[in-house]
């Protein structure tokens, strides 16, 4: 009998790059605004812009998108495509990282805030609040 031996794969045969290459975080940006009024519009408009070019900067990023809702309340997360179609890609695992202005743009309602966040921390996603400069998976 032959002897054989197993050499492992050292590049990705469909991304071309190394195995032991560094991955790029995937990030998306969430926006959200509670009224079509002139003013928010403009918010919603600024938050889009903002996270677009904040993600897509960074060479150390990988752009997913960005989720939005525009003249939703914040009270529910349950009529709110955006916020859902959101959760579902990061529990999906396209998301490593979600980027949005406060905690209030994510949910104005605690109890679900708390849980979304312990349902995306359990799969490693972090969300990023830049208003108040918490991070999810911070202790």
């Amino acid at each position: 009998m032959p002897n054989i031996t197993c050499i492992p794969a050292t590049v990705d045969m469909h991304a071309k790059t190394p195995l032991d290459a560094p991955r790029k975080k995937r990030l998306a940006g969430y926006a959200r605004v509670s009224s079509g009024s002139e003013e928010q519009e403009s918010s919603f408009e600024a938050q889009v812009d903002y996270y677009t070019k904040k993600i897509q900067e960074n060479p150390d990023w990988e752009f997913v998108g960005i989720y939005a809702d525009e003249a939703v309340s914040g009270l529910s997360i349950k009529n709110r495509p955006g916020f859902q179609n959101m959760i579902a890609d990061a529990l999906d695992g396209k998301i490593d990282i979600i980027l949005t202005k406060s905690v209030s743009r994510l949910s104005r309602n605690t109890a679900d805030n708390l849980e979304t966040i312990r349902a995306l921390k359990e799969k490693g996603v972090e969300i990023r609040f830049e208003k108040e400069s918490i991070s999810s998976l911070d202790g």
